[in-house]
């Protein structure tokens, strides 16, 4: 099993950012991904927030093993196109470690602050598949005509290509079952979702089916899943996590119990099993939650993770 960071680029400073990757890439960390957002999702959404794609260019220059990407790109603020040469751009810098994360898009308050259209939750996915052909053709064909409902694309070339062959690693979060893990099994290399064990085992057989109806083999997708993360074995850490879940991001309750890593190291390898034992290959740890310190993320790695590898 490897283990990543996903790190909000809202309420953190460039040399605060650059410090917690370089951190992460000296304690044995395998990847780090950054969302994707231009204001926080509050009542009074004004705090500092990096952009995802220039802050991830420097990240690249910043480390030399970690895998670096977006958690994820929101499909609406880019065409794709544009994503795809600025990703490429990306991977070059890396040297080949691009991880790039796609998604329909979710937050409303930066789309109507910034004058983005905000489709509905239909159109944005239907966005999102057209968007992951165009990057799919600009990354792999000399030149690549498309003719979407919703982009097109003229005879575009594309160069220098990605580093990574055929492309970079495709990754698309969501876990609706009709229609996301529909386009996930047709396009992705990567799935991520929030959730644990039931969560994951349960999807983990929707997309398995899609993958099956489309005559993939399912094993060619990594599943990786978000989960707030911290060795305590005080009930109130837990309660924290599970109620800072379900506030942010609209869980239920039982959503949330099943997604939170907390519990003594043993507890917590033991649920971390109980992922694998789900189909799930890669874990990433959210430090946008309550209760998240650096001294965590340290002993995670020493004494929770080794069990796993």
């Amino acid at each position: 099993m490897r283990f990543g960071l996903f790190t909000s680029t809202t309420g953190i400073t460039w040399p605060q950012l650059q410090s917690l990757w370089q951190h992460l890439e000296r304690t044995g960390w395998d990847a780090a991904c950054v969302t994707d957002h231009f204001m926080p999702n509050t009542r009074n959404p004004v705090d500092d927030t990096l952009e995802c794609w220039t802050a991830l260019a420097g990240l690249a220059l910043s480390t030399q093993r970690l895998r670096i990407g977006t958690l994820v790109a929101g499909n609406t603020y880019r065409h794709p196109a544009v994503v795809a040469k600025m990703a490429t751009t990306v991977d070059i810098l890396s040297g080949g470690r691009l991880i790039c994360g796609m998604g329909a898009a979710w937050q409303r308050n930066e789309h109507t602050a910034y004058g983005i259209p905000f489709y509905t939750v239909g159109e944005r996915l239907n966005r999102l598949e057209e968007a992951c052909q165009v990057l799919l053709g600009l990354w792999t064909q000399p030149s690549t005509t498309f003719h979407g409902k919703y982009y097109q694309l003229t005879d575009a070339p594309l160069f220098p290509k990605p580093i990574q062959q055929p492309h970079p690693e495709l990754l698309i979060g969501g876990g609706g079952e009709q229609k996301t893990l529909r386009i996930v099994a047709r396009y992705a290399n990567h799935w991520n979702v929030w959730g644990g064990p039931e969560t994951l085992r349960r999807k983990s057989a929707v997309l398995a089916k899609h993958c099956t109806a489309l005559g993939r083999d399912p094993a060619e997708i990594v599943h990786s899943a978000n989960m707030p993360t911290m060795i305590s074995t005080d009930p109130a850490d837990r309660e924290r996590l599970v109620r800072g879940l379900m506030q942010r991001f609209g869980r239920s309750e039982e959503e949330a119990r099943d997604t939170v890593l907390v519990g003594s190291v043993a507890e917590m390898q033991d649920k971390l099993g109980l992922m694998q034992a789900a189909g799930v290959q890669e874990i990433f740890v959210p430090t946008f939650l309550p209760a998240w310190r650096l001294e965590h993320l340290d002993r995670f790695m020493t004494e929770v993770a080794p069990a796993l590898r």
